[in-house]
This record gives C-alpha cells, sequence and structure tokens, in this order.
C-alpha cells in the first residue's frame, strides 16, 4: 500500500512483552519477528500497571546480550501510534532504533522500547526465586504481576518459541516448591 501525501508514514515496532498479547492501538500489519543481540529479562519495575510506587511489579525489558535473539512481535503501525505508546511506556522506557528480522525473511527497521539500567524504575538483576517472588505479591492498576508474566508465557507459546528466563519464571509462579528444580 502507497502512501499518498496526506497519508501518515508508517513505521515498524517490535513487542517482547505485552506488546505480543494487548495490541491496543491499530495496525496495519502483524508479525513474528526476531531482535538479535538482546535477551528479555524481568529487570524492569511496574510501578504504574503491574505494581505501585510502594510495591512495584517486575516486568520485561530487553538487555544487550551479543549471540543471542528474543523472539516477539512487530508491528507495522501510523507514525501516530507512537503518541499512544510512547505513554504506555513511560514508566522508564525509552524508544530505540532495532534491527528486526520478519518471519517472511524481510529485515526492516524499527523502534523498540527499552528500559535501560539508568532509568529510576530500573530494578536490575536478582534470583529468579526473587524475581518470581516479587511477582507473585505485585499487583497494580493493570492488574496482578503473575497474569503479565503467565500472559507472556502462554503468548510465547502460541508463537511456537520459549524464552527460558520466561519459563523458569513461570514454573516458580504456578507451582513455588519447584523453584529449586530450575
Amino acid at each position: 500500500m502507497r502512501s499518498s501525501p496526506s497519508s501518515p508514514r508508517q513505521h515498524w515496532v517490535y513487542g517482547y512483552g505485552s506488546l505480543i498479547w494487548r495490541a491496543d492501538f491499530p495496525y496495519h500489519e502483524r508479525c513474528r519477528a526476531v531482535v538479535r543481540g538482546w535477551s528479555r529479562r524481568f529487570w524492569q519495575g511496574s510501578h504504574d500497571h503491574r505494581g505501585t510506587p510502594e510495591a512495584p511489579g517486575r516486568v520485561a525489558t530487553l538487555t544487550p546480550r551479543p549471540g543471542e535473539a528474543c523472539v516477539g512481535v512487530a508491528y507495522r503501525v501510523d507514525e501516530t501510534v507512537f503518541v499512544h505508546l510512547d505513554h504506555r511506556e513511560k514508566n522508564g522506557y525509552e524508544r530505540f532504533d532495532v534491527a528486526i528480522c520478519l518471519a517472511d525473511g524481510r529485515s526492516v527497521q524499527g523502534a523498540t522500547y527499552v528500559a535501560p539500567a539508568h532509568n529510576a524504575a530500573y530494578l536490575g538483576p536478582a534470583s529468579l526465586d526473587d524475581i518470581a517472588a516479587q511477582i507473585m505479591r505485585s499487583k497494580g492498576p493493570s492488574g496482578a504481576n503473575v497474569d503479565y508474566l503467565l500472559e507472556l508465557a502462554s503468548a510465547l507459546a502460541r508463537l511456537d518459541t520459549e524464552d527460558d528466563h520466561v519459563r523458569a519464571l513461570a514454573a516458580r509462579v504456578k507451582s513455588p516448591s519447584r523453584a529449586a528444580l530450575d
């Protein structure tokens, strides 16, 4: 589809967390996608969606990891969608340019939201048991933090992919006594 001079410009946006299953914005195209050199981790605090300022939840961010790849979803959107996404991802996330490999073999430039370590809500690495415990006790305006984790695990399964970090956390929140097995 060609854009007319009055049509908004279109861009790609890559989602690796809630954007996979909760696309609350219009898009022209959605497909499985990969970004290379990044890894998904539950190292970002959520004070506004899955926790509170007093008891933040933990949500996904990307961390640089040479040689690794992160599977998610890419959307082709009008540039006006970024007004909504910039607000949705406001709690410590910054928009980054990334190379996105689409499932059909195309490579496109796009944007994703990353919560860098210097942001005020960043919680950083912790043991899987500690992260799972925080997720299990956190709840915010968008619901229980555990629901976010389990929705992500389910969405990744529908994409026919597995993420070791997400899998291990999901196993812990489903059966805390199994935490030592992973």
